[in-house]
């Protein structure tokens, strides 16, 4: 029976999977258990497929490969994989060898230990204030609505149970964040410091839309607290408002009609504005998230399949 399964989304990465490969190779096989490479092509545009082949040709009976159609992200892509794993720990990390394959082997000994998750966690992150600061608003919200402190969800190497990827397999919602959602389902769930690459090629996929992008993702399909929280913003600023409203009553009954405040109105006129335009946002995103769900397309589709 396997027992290692590592999965690997790639989208673009051609330049770094021969090392790639070599170095998880080595590390899987450090272990002196039977296990299984698994790669995942979000529809890369460059050489990645065709160096893949090459790779499963080479290590036929250990490496695997998924291709999709086109780029659907990369938790789609790892989720392709964990419909697919056949070990007893799941271990997952990106392509662009920021994640050193060398930590497998100690994410499987925590594993080992009796943990349903194991997370990484990059303490000395090689990426620029640009990266970081999105990240730790990513790390704050995924911790504040999954209820599971961590220092970094945005990390991808990770160890997984079993049993936890099945329950991630039943669900089928159409966009996920799959450490928060790991962790919902998880009983123990812990963190080790890993290491952390400087990128040598390549550029990285994440920009500060897909970053913005996934806070939405993490605020809406984890929670209601942000309609919760906007609730009690709008009784609190009704609640102001009267206050307000009730002052410059007073004012005028004492001082008489004046003009002086009429740009301290507009003020007040422009944040309530922005305020609805939030609070209509946001329950537009709850809107467009049921909406996707009801469609029940399929969340991707699989140009092909090399085993």
């Amino acid at each position: 029976m396997t027992y290692l399964s590592v999965v690997v989304p790639v989208f673009n990465e051609a330049p770094n999977l021969g090392e790639l490969n070599d170095r998880i190779l080595e590390s899987a096989r450090g272990l002196g258990r039977e296990f299984e490479v698994i790669y995942v092509d979000d529809g890369s545009t460059d050489d990645s497929w065709t160096r893949l082949e090459v790779l499963q040709a080479e290590n036929r009976g250990v490496v695997r490969l998924i291709g999709f159609n086109r780029n659907y992200g990369q938790h789609m892509a790892v989720l392709a994989g964990f419909e697919r794993v056949r070990g007893q720990v799941v271990v997952t990390l990106d392509a662009d060898l920021q994640n050193p394959p060398e930590e497998i082997p100690r994410l499987v000994a925590k594993w080992e230990e009796g943990y349903d998750v194991v997370a990484g966690w990059r303490e000395n992150r090689q990426d620029s204030i640009l990266r970081k600061l999105p990240s730790l608003i990513v790390n704050r919200v995924a911790a504040m609505v999954v209820g599971v402190e961590q220092h970094d969800y945005g990390c991808m190497l990770r160890a997984y149970s079993r049993e936890v990827v099945d329950q991630i397999n039943h669900c089928g919602e159409s966009t996920t964040f799959i450490p928060a959602l790991a962790n919902t389902f998880a009983r123990r769930v812990t963190e080790i410091k890993v290491g952390h690459s400087n990128r040598s090629m390549g550029r990285s996929k994440y920009n500060l839309f897909k970053l913005i992008r996934l806070n939405f993702d993490l605020m809406t399909g984890y929670s209601l607290l942000p309609l919760h929280a906007v609730s009690l913003l709008g009784i609190l600023i009704a609640l102001l408002g009267l206050g307000f409203g009730f002052f410059l009553f007073i004012r005028r009954l004492i001082v008489g009609p004046e003009v002086e405040g009429v740009f301290t109105l507009f003020a007040i006129l422009f944040v309530f504005i922005g305020l609805q335009i939030l609070v209509t946002g946001l329950l537009g995103e709850y809107v467009g998230r049921i909406f996707r769900e009801v469609r029940r397309r399929p969340r991707y589709f699989i140009r092909r399949v090399v085993e």
